[in-house]
């Protein structure tokens, strides 16, 4: 019996509209929704993905991801 009823229940995200101004509305929308990651989280569980899949995609993010910190790390090449 806590609950007020003058104010709704917040669930999910929510935006609010200001000066009639949509566009920006939608642009602050999608980007606490590319942070939040529910989108991603539900397009992976759309479609079932073996395990060995699974585990394969991982370890191929992870080889990118290190040879993307050795080349930030070593020197350039030489101009000559």
């Amino acid at each position: 019996m806590s609950r007020q009823f003058n104010k709704p229940a917040k669930r999910g995200l929510s935006v609010e509209v200001k000066d009639g101004n949509v566009s920006q509305a939608l642009r602050k929308l999608k980007n606490k929704m590319d942070d939040c990651g529910k989108l991603e989280e539900v397009r992976a569980k759309m479609f079932f993905e073996k395990p060995t899949t699974k585990r394969k995609r991982k370890a191929g993010a992870a080889k990118a991801r290190w040879r993307k910190v050795l080349r930030d790390q070593s020197l350039p090449k030489k101009m000559f």
